[in-house]
């Protein structure tokens, strides 16, 4: 019985041995697949990164796939690869992934600095069980990529055993990294260096095809800009080749040629004689071949002529050139260019100046003839009254109406030369030529159809009513002349808009919103010459018996110095256009209706202050009023004046001043600081010459009181009367 349990419990314990055995077995067994997978999957990496490799050439891609790749298989929390930037020594996390990566990613250590630049440098492998034991760790890794990174692995990068940097594994664990770890990183590293080296060569071929393709492109892009230059340059370019044994052979001859001459561009390549001989004007080819030779000897220059295009027109072209000397030639370079529209806009200016400089003195000379004709206009009439005999009061008639012939004559020197006083107000123009409609009838005759084509929704301008209803007539006036055998006369309104274009061919012009009158005629019509003379003063196509030639003169200062412009078109047997441009205003048109005169009493019994300095002028004012009823005291400086005001005991109910008087005072400041003492106190002002004491540019201030000379003695009143009756 004995014996038979102990070889059961024999038998038991080899049982349980054997289980041990197998178990062993098993787990050794499992340990071995796993190795094996584990050797799997790092030969699996291995080729996948070998492929990868041998896929791309781009280096960003080779690194990325290189530390994906040995995060997965080795397991860690993050991976690198510094790479030695070979102009300054500096150590470059060139790729990185783990948690926070782009924080690593472009690090630049010193040489030899940190346990990446040790292994760059000393060119060994590193295992580094604790970072924070390991004295050439660099300060601040951790804090920088957010993580307890305590072990390190490290190999060095070789090409051909020079290293190029170091590819770096960090875990959280310490002592994480062992012998076979060391094995497959050394594997990968050489596989990489080589993958980097290939793909810094083809970074740099690449670099080098695109720089060579850079400068290819930019070069096409010059010859396209220098093209485009060329076909966008309206001027003509050309290059001429002149030596001493041949004849100067074209080289060069830009298309706009054919803009320029209207001649196609062949005519000029077959025929280098068809420019100097065909193109250029008569008048001015004399000039072109002088400066032809002057260039033939080598010295640039410039000239100005005119050229007949093949339809006719004569253009003004400026040709500019320069030469450049070989051993056997000189080579002509030069632009020719249109320079009619700035010949037209220095006629423009000329013509401004030249109308300035005669409005200067034409104003001059109305100041002092305005006072002597109040004199002459204004005792004729007072000496008419009182003669009986009509054989004395027909020729005092006569005087008297020279008189008034010569103010009217005045009258237009000073709106042509802008220094008339204008009273503006907001206008309809549609409404000023409704006003006259009927006076113009008349005045046009049977023979002409008078048509009228009002614009709707009219803009509104600021000008003088009177001034610009004369503006109107004597555009109708012009028409009627040139139509003797009847025709068509047409007024028209528009709302228009100048553009600065326009404004640039038009020195008196600014861009924006107009509003347009134009005065249109089927008359025989003007030639160029004719109308370029037009506006000036005392210019006429009519005989002298017919018109003083101020006419449309006195229009284009009407125009101008209502801030707006005037053109003109016009050709022989077709009829003329004149355009007048009005800046448009917001401000809506008052109603304005033809002034009727005052029907009322013109005499009174109030106190007038007379401030006049032209005594002839002073005594018949002064006269006049006293006849009429008033109490007057006359002065002719603004000291005087202001002493008299002062003394006076009673009220002086108008002051009549000058515009200019002498004395330190104008007599716009007299009427300021006499008005300061007699609130009540009214003031006319009187000139034959306004200043801008009284006015800006010759536009009456809104308010005013304004007695234009010469006046007559029945106008002085008229006007006293009005003023001392306005409430």
């Amino acid at each position: 019985m004995k014996d038979k349990d102990t070889t059961k419990n024999q038998f038991t314990n080899d049982v349980v041995s054997l289980r041990q055995q197998i178990a062993k077995l098993e787990t050794e067994h499992a340990q071995t697949i796993e190795s094996l997978e584990h050797r799997n999957q790092e030969l699996i990496f291995l080729i996948e990164a070998i492929q990868a490799f041998i896929s791309t050439l781009h280096l960003d891609h080779v690194l990325n796939t290189i530390l994906e790749g040995v995060r997965q298989c080795l397991h860690v929390a993050a991976c690198s690869i510094w790479l030695i930037d070979v102009e300054t020594d500096e150590l470059v996390c060139r790729q990185a992934v783990g948690p926070q990566s782009e924080v690593v990613r472009g690090w630049r250590l010193a040489p030899g600095e940190g346990l990446a630049g040790w292994v760059a440098y000393s060119g060994e492998n590193l295992i580094v069980p604790d970072t924070r034991a390991d004295q050439r760790h660099f300060k601040g890794v951790d804090r920088q990529i957010g993580l307890e990174l305590r072990s390190l692995l490290s190999v060095p990068l070789r090409i051909k055993e020079k290293v190029i940097g170091a590819l770096h594994v960090l875990d959280v664990k310490v002592d994480r990294f062992g012998t076979e770890d060391v094995v497959l990183l050394e594997a990968l590293a050489v596989i990489a260096a080589i993958a980097i080296e290939n793909a810094r060569l083809y970074e740099q071929a690449q670099q080098e095809i695109k720089e060579r393709q850079r400068t290819e492109e930019a070069l096409r892009a010059s010859e396209e800009r220098f093209r485009q230059v060329i076909v966008s340059i309206s001027d003509h370019i050309y290059v001429t080749r002149v030596t001493e044994s041949e004849d100067p052979v074209n080289l060069y001859l830009s298309p706009d040629i054919e803009d320029l001459t209207g001649y196609p561009r062949e005519k000029f390549m077959a025929d280098r004689d068809f420019w100097p001989s065909t193109v250029i004007h008569p008048d001015d080819r004399a000039a072109a071949r002088a400066h032809a030779a002057h260039l033939a000897l080598g010295q640039g220059g410039e000239i100005e002529y005119r050229l007949l295009r093949a339809d006719g027109e004569i253009i003004w072209v400026r040709d500019s050139a320069r030469v450049e000397h070989d051993s056997v030639s000189k080579i002509i370079y030069g632009v020719v260019s249109n320079i009619t529209k700035r010949k037209q806009l220095e006629e423009q200016l000329y013509q401004s100046q030249k109308m300035e400089a005669i409005g200067l003195l034409a104003g001059g000379m109305a100041h002092n003839f305005n006072n002597l004709m109040t004199v002459i206009t204004g005792y004729s009439e007072l000496l008419y009254d009182s003669l009986e005999d009509e054989s004395l009061r027909y020729d005092l008639e006569q005087i008297h109406m020279a008189g008034l012939q010569a103010a009217s004559l005045t009258k237009q020197l000073l709106a042509f030369s802008r220094k008339q006083v204008l009273q503006p107000r907001v206008l309809d123009l549609n409404r000023v030529v409704a006003n006259i409609e009927k006076m113009l009838r008349p005045i046009i005759g049977e023979d002409i159809d008078l048509i009228i084509r009002p614009a709707t929704e009219l803009g509104s301008v600021k000008t003088d009513p009177g001034q610009m209803e004369q503006v109107v007539i004597n555009l109708v006036i012009n028409a009627r002349d040139a139509m003797q055998r009847g025709g068509k006369l047409i007024i028209e309104t528009s709302n228009v808009e100048l553009d600065s274009t326009y404004a640039r061919d038009h020195v008196d012009v600014k861009p924006g919103e107009y509003v347009m009158l134009s005065v249109s005629d089927t008359g025989h019509g003007m030639d160029e010459e004719t109308r370029a003379h037009i506006f000036e003063p005392f210019f006429t196509t009519k005989e002298h018996s017919q018109g003083t030639g101020l006419g449309l003169a006195t229009v284009h200062g009407i125009i101008s110095q209502s801030g707006g412009h005037i053109s003109v078109e016009s050709e022989l047997e077709k009829g003329t256009t004149f355009r007048i441009y009005l800046p448009r205003t917001e401000i809506v048109a008052e109603i304005i209706s033809r002034h009727q005169g005052s029907t009322g009493s013109l005499q009174g019994s109030e106190s007038i202050l007379l401030v006049e300095d032209e005594s002839m002028v002073q005594e018949l004012a002064h006269r006049v009023l006293v006849n009429d009823g008033y109490t007057v005291m006359v002065t002719h400086d603004s000291q005087k004046a202001l002493e008299i005001c002062e003394q006076y005991q009673g009220s002086i109910h108008l002051l009549v001043t000058d515009v200019v008087i002498p004395g330190e005072m104008s007599g716009r400041e007299l009427a300021e600081r006499l008005v300061l003492l007699n609130p009540e106190m009214k003031v006319l002002y009187i000139s034959g010459y306004p200043d801008k004491a009284i006015a800006h540019h010759g536009v009456l201030e809104a308010g005013m009181a304004f007695l234009e000379k010469p006046f007559t003695p029945d106008s002085l009143t008229r006007k006293v009367r009005e003023v001392l009756d306005k409430r």
